[in-house]
C-alpha cells in the first residue's frame, strides 16, 4: 500500500471538492455571479398580467410586474378662472365703499337702569359728501350711530332721513377731505333670473365679507318688521346673514343693483334665500331723503278702510274686496269722491267706520283690492300729480280725476 503525505492528502481533497462543485454547477445551470448582482433586472416594457394560482396546481412561477413611475409630481396651478378673476376685481374695487355700522340703543331695566344695546349692519357710500345708504331696520331707534370705514377709521354718523315703508335710510358722516370710494349705481330694470350677483357686507361682525350667487327670483313682495310690503324685491341665493343688511348686491360689472335687506330662514341664518331692495327703488328714495329728509308721496285725503267679510256682510256691499272711503276731505271732495254717512256708523275695535261711501277698486289702472294695493298704487306718485281713481258707487263704476296732495308722514 502506498502511503501519501499529509500535504498530498490535502491537495487531493481540495481537487476532488472543486470537481464536485463544478459538476453540480453544470447540472443546475448556475452561473457564478456576485450575490448582489442576482437581483431581477426589469426591462421598461408594458406590464403583463401575473399568473393566477388555482387550487390543486403545483407551484407555478408568478410573473413579477414592476411598478414603473413614469409621471412627475403635480401641483395646483396658479392660474385663475375667468369667474374667479371677475370676483376678485369686483371685490377689490367695491369693498372699500362698504362700511360697518354699529348702533347703540339705550334700554331700561325693570329697575330703570340704562342698559346700552349694540347692533351691527352694513352700508354703502354713495357720494363724496359722505352719504351712506343702508336699511332702516339697521338704525331704527338708535341713540348713537358709529360708522367704520374700510381703513379702520371710526366716525360718528347722523340720520339724514329714513323710509320705513321700503326699509331704507340715508346716513351721513364727515369725510374730512378724505377721498371716498363709491360704487357705481346700475339698474334693476333688466335683471334676469340666473344672473350672477355678489354681496358684500359684515355678517356676524366679519368686515367686508364676499359671497356670490345668482338672481333666484324677481318681483318678490317682502313684508318688513313694521308690516309694510316692499314691492318687487330681488331674491338671491347669495349667502346673506345678520350683519349683511344694508350692504350692496352687485352684478358681474361691479354695479350696484340692490341693497341686501332680509333673509328667509327658520334659524335666522342664511338658508339660501335672501332679498334685496332694487337699486331703482333705492335710488329714488335716497334722492328724496337727501333733498327733503323724507320721501314725498302723493295722497288722496280720506280715511281708507280695507274691506273684510263681516263688514261686507253688515253693510251689504256688492264686492268682497276693495277700499271703502269712510271719510273724504280736501282733494278727495274736490275730485267728487264721496265719504261715508255718519248715520250708518259701525264700530270695530276702537275704529268707527261710516258706511255708504265710495269703494275704490283701481288707481291709474292698478287693481286695488286691499289697503296695501292702494299704498303701492300711490308709491311712485308725487304731490300735485293727477291720477285716475275708479270707484264703485251704488253698484255702479265711476272714474274720477284726483290731484294728489302730499301724504302725511307715517308714525315711526
Amino acid at each position: 500500500m502506498r502511503l501519501y503525505s499529509r500535504h498530498q492528502v490535502i491537495i487531493v481533497g481540495a481537487v476532488l471538492a472543486l470537481c464536485a462543485f463544478l459538476a453540480g454547477a453544470l447540472v443546475t445551470g448556475l452561473v457564478l455571479v456576485p450575490r448582489a448582482s442576482r437581483a431581477a433586472v426589469f426591462t421598461p416594457t408594458a406590464p403583463t398580467a401575473p399568473s393566477t394560482l388555482t387550487g390543486g396546481d403545483e407551484a407555478k412561477p408568478v410573473a413579477i410586474v414592476p411598478v414603473q413611475f413614469t409621471g412627475t409630481a403635480t401641483t395646483r396651478g396658479t392660474g385663475l378662472t375667468q369667474d374667479e378673476q371677475n370676483n376678485i376685481e369686483i371685490y377689490d374695487r367695491a369693498n372699500k365703499a362698504v362700511v360697518h355700522i354699529t348702533t347703540v340703543t339705550i334700554e331700561y331695566s325693570w329697575m330703570f337702569e340704562a342698559v346700552p344695546r349694540e347692533g351691527t349692519g352694513s352700508g354703502v357710500i354713495i357720494d363724496q359728501a359722505g352719504h351712506v345708504l343702508t336699511n332702516y331696520h339697521v338704525i331704527k331707534g338708535a341713540d348713537e350711530i358709529r360708522i367704520t370705514l374700510a381703513d379702520g377709521t371710526e366716525v360718528a354718523g347722523q340720520t339724514v332721513g329714513s323710509d320705513p315703508e321700503n326699509d331704507m335710510a340715508v346716513l351721513k358722516f364727515d369725510p374730512k377731505g378724505k377721498a371716498l370710494t363709491t360704487i357705481p349705481l346700475g339698474s334693476s330694470a333688466g335683471l334676469k333670473v340666473g344672473m350672477k350677483v355678489l354681496a358684500i357686507g359684515n355678517p356676524f361682525g366679519f368686515d367686508r365679507t364676499l359671497t356670490t350667487g345668482i338672481v333666484s327670483g324677481l318681483a318678490r313682495p317682502l313684508q318688513t318688521e313694521d308690516g309694510y310690503i316692499i314691492r318687487e324685491t330681488i331674491q338671491t341665493d347669495a349667502a346673506i346673514n345678520p350683519g349683511n343688511s344694508g350692504g350692496p348686491l352687485l352684478d358681474s360689472h361691479g354695479e350696484l343693483i340692490g341693497i341686501n335687506s332680509a333673509i328667509y330662514s327658520p334659524s335666522g341664518a342664511s338658508a339660501g334665500v335672501g332679498f334685496a331692495i332694487p337699486v331703482n327703488t333705492a335710488r329714488r328714495i335716497a334722492d328724496e331723503l337727501i333733498r327733503y329728509g323724507e320721501v314725498r308721496r302723493g295722497w288722496i285725503d280720506m280715511d281708507p278702510i280695507q274691506l273684510f267679510p263681516s263688514l261686507v256682510s253688515y253693510l251689504k256691499l256688492p264686492v268682497q274686496k276693495g277700499v271703502l272711503v269712510s271719510a273724504a276731505r280736501t282733494n278727495a271732495l274736490q275730485a267728487g269722491i264721496r265719504g261715508g254717512d255718519p248715520s250708518r256708523a259701525v264700530r270695530t275695535g276702537r275704529t268707527i267706520i261710516y258706511g255708504g261711501g265710495d269703494i275704490i277698486v283701481a288707481v291709474n289702472g292698478q287693481k286695488v283690492e286691499s289697503y296695501s294695493n292702494l299704498m303701492n298704487a300711490l308709491e311712485d306718485t308725487k304731490p300735485g300729480e293727477i291720477v285716475e281713481v275708479k270707484v264703485l258707487r251704488n253698484g255702479q263704476e265711476k272714474t274720477l280725476t284726483v290731484k294728489l296732495i302730499q301724504r302725511p308722514s307715517l308714525s315711526q
